[in-house]
């Protein structure tokens, strides 16, 4: 595996690639990576000859109360594991690569209506941070597919509505979450949790799944489910904000929507956690 640290490093590799016709899959993370990251790559070498991975801590993403300077940043590991998975390049930039003029100076990309729901305002600014870094990744890689992780599913839903809407020509495809044996999904965040609050975490998960045996089971009272789902959050201690249940394109569901995901976001501790589990009836 070869780092790069430059646009023009990653432009030089990949038209090489190319050139050959070899076609390109990647992979664009904030780096600390765990096993969900890892199935995030599985996904991306089976559907591409030649693999990228970006490791970038995007502070567009971060709002001015967040935790960006003290995310976890564990290049060295991550450069071990990528190296270890089969990468072929991990291009790992500073914030002054792509963000030249800085971040007030830049452009930005914004996909409305599906950025403002969820959590959206609960984190202004945090989607279009998103969508503007991996809108300019994609143009510097320019990859066939690209693999984005399910857990966040709005994130995931938002790049496909921007690449459908900018006419990138880059298939993206959705890796299941990885769990711990107990529920957890996977974060580098999971890290913030202390003994207690990491036994308490997995309720998460699990009030998903009775929401979602209510409605497999033909239930449509929607408002009742997402009620249920925050009383019972809050009641083992989180700080819930929300539970929803949506279509799948995030849109509010009809009563006979038949495929749907319920979604949910909770603080405990230090911790932000999101997780949403999906739905066919």
């Amino acid at each position: 595996m070869e780092t790069v640290t430059t646009i023009g490093g990653v432009r030089e590799r990949v038209g090489l690639w190319r050139s050959a016709g070899a076609r390109i899959a990647f992979v664009p993370t904030m780096g600390n990576l765990h096993a969900g990251h890892l199935s995030l790559i599985e996904a991306a070498r089976a559907h591409g000859d030649r693999f990228v991975a970006s490791i970038f801590v995007n502070p567009m993403q971060f709002g001015p109360n967040e935790d960006f300077a003290h995310y976890p940043r564990t290049p060295l590991q991550d450069e071990r594991l990528l190296a270890g998975a089969g990468c072929d390049l991990m291009f790992m930039p500073d914030a002054r690569e792509i963000y030249p003029h800085g971040l007030e100076g830049s452009t930005r990309v914004i996909v409305p209506r599906l950025s403002e729901i969820l959590c959206g305002p609960i984190r202004p600014g945090h989607f279009e941070g998103v969508s503007t870094v991996v809108a300019k990744l994609f143009a510097i890689v320019q990859p066939d597919v690209a693999v984005f992780g399910e857990k966040d599913y709005q994130q995931l839903t938002i790049i496909r509505r921007m690449v459908e809407d900018l006419c990138i020509p880059v298939t993206i495809l959705g890796a299941p979450t990885v769990r711990e044996s107990d529920g957890l999904a996977l974060s580098s965040r999971n890290q913030y949790l202390t003994a207690a609050e990491r036994g308490v975490a997995p309720q998460i998960f699990a009030e998903l799944g009775r929401a979602a045996a209510r409605l497999s089971g033909g239930d449509c009272d929607y408002a009742a489910i997402e009620a249920a789902g925050l009383t019972a959050l809050a009641r083992v201690g989180f700080r819930p904000e929300y539970f929803s249940v949506r279509a799948r394109d995030l849109t509010a569901p009809a009563p006979d929507e038949r495929e749907l995901v319920v979604l949910a976001a909770a603080r405990i501790g230090r911790a932000r956690l999101i997780d949403n589990v999906q739905v066919t009836r």
